[in-house]
């Protein structure tokens, strides 16, 4: 279990995140949603170790996350931030192999096992006929894909990705997001995501974290959380919900005269 415990970070007097308790079963597919500036991506970088609270309290499964080390955290979570570091020089197949380091560390001998990961994790997000091609030769959301695959190789029980979908087309997003809920059916991976389209977050999460200028402001399942009035008070917009059938109702901007 990931647990906050009064949580804040502030810039200045600005308060970014005031989070009083929450808690993260990693065992299931949470969303984190909310407007620009809401403070997502701060709240996921926190569970990363990326950033550290200027108050409170951040555990995994009771310890504190501060307390692990390096290589152990990182057997424990994989972290996709927003902005996708320069890969410059290196193949896809490489860039996927970055995942293996904390298994291998830089100086250990690649077994059988780490090219087999390599290789199903570039499978599983449709770059594997890419694997010999420089990175920073890609589309933008080829690239971000074979950060993905590097993400899987990883091999981590708790996947932590920020805005994901963000360079994809609408195929690959429906895509990735099957995959992150085939990871947690099948093989019980956790996944921690942000994501801008409320629509793509209801119909594959389990829960549904939203935040409102730092604050959580609904915590719960999909269904209850596509409500009109709770959307358009979020959002800042009218809005409302069209029935879908064999699904969640989808949530569009209420047309205005």
């Amino acid at each position: 279990m990931l647990t906050l415990d009064a949580v804040r970070v502030a810039h200045g007097r600005r308060m970014v995140l005031d989070v009083p308790a929450l808690a993260i079963d990693p065992c299931r597919l949470t969303v984190i949603l909310g407007h620009n500036g809401s403070g997502k991506s701060t709240l996921l970088r926190l569970l990363a170790r990326q950033a550290t609270p200027t108050r409170g309290r951040i555990a995994l499964d009771g310890k504190l996350l501060a307390s692990y080390g390096a290589r152990e955290l990182a057997r424990r979570l994989a972290f996709l931030p927003q902005q996708l570091p320069d890969a410059q020089g290196l193949t896809v197949r490489e860039l996927a192999m970055l995942g293996r380091y904390p298994w291998r560390g830089l100086l250990g001998r690649w077994q059988s096992a780490d090219l087999s990961a390599v290789d199903a994790a570039m499978r599983a997000v449709d770059i594997a006929h890419l694997a010999d091609c420089d990175s920073d030769t890609l589309s933008g959301g080829e690239r971000q894909r074979g950060w993905i695959a590097m993400l899987l190789a990883q091999e981590a029980p708790l996947l932590l990705l920020d805005e994901p979908t963000s360079a994809l087309d609408l195929g690959h997003q429906h895509e990735l997001l099957r995959l992150l809920r085939r990871l947690n059916r099948e093989r019980g991976r956790g996944v921690i995501t942000v994501l801008h389209d409320l629509n793509l977050a209801c119909a594959y999460a389990d829960r549904i974290v939203a935040l409102s200028a730092g604050r959580v402001a609904f915590d719960g399942l999909p269904a209850d959380f596509l409500a009109p009035e709770r959307l358009s008070q979020l959002y800042g917009i009218a809005i409302e919900l069209l029935p879908r059938p064999g699904g969640l109702p989808l949530a569009v901007a209420r047309k205005t005269s």
